[in-house]
């Protein structure tokens, strides 16, 4: 009879199952990421109307000065630029979340993503939760723990 090669150890179905979650989620966050962009780039209209009343786009308003319309202006170009800056640093934060989630690394960062996540109902609500319900598990600290790097090291 011939030497068989050793079968290998049967996969823990705990570490199965973390692994398969932990992939759900990583592609629920970059779609999140995705639509977070998306919806916070919607202000950017506010600013290229900002943009036409400080340019003189619209022309004069019968009952307001040249100095209020400049002040509306303005206010529309910081107001509405400020929304699409944060909107799209979410989505970043987001993104690297996802990154990080299937690196089995930073966790802190992903909890607190996961937390501010919440916040955007109610895709967000339900992504921060299952990954705040998936990060709790044991097995699931035990994989973060094995894969970070000291402090002071670079990956």
């Amino acid at each position: 009879m011939e030497n068989l090669p050793a079968m290998p150890p049967m996969p823990n179905p705990q570490a199965i199952q973390d692994a398969e979650h932990i992939k759900i989620l990583v592609i629920c966050h970059y779609v999140l990421a995705g639509i977070t962009a998306l919806g916070a780039s919607i202000p950017i209209i506010h600013v290229a109307m900002g943009v036409m009343m400080l340019s003189g786009g619209f022309g004069a308003s019968p009952g307001a000065s040249a100095a209020e319309l400049k002040m509306m202006g303005w206010m529309f170009v910081v107001m509405g630029g400020l929304f699409v800056v944060l909107g799209w640093a979410l989505a970043i934060c987001i993104f690297f979340a996802g990154k990080f989630l299937s690196e089995r690394r930073r966790k802190t960062f992903v909890f607190v993503i996961a937390c501010i996540s919440c916040l955007n109902v109610p895709i967000g609500t339900v992504l921060g939760v299952f990954t705040l319900l998936v990060l709790e598990r044991p097995s699931v600290k035990a994989l973060f723990e094995g894969s970070n790097p000291g402090i002071g090291q670079f990956r």
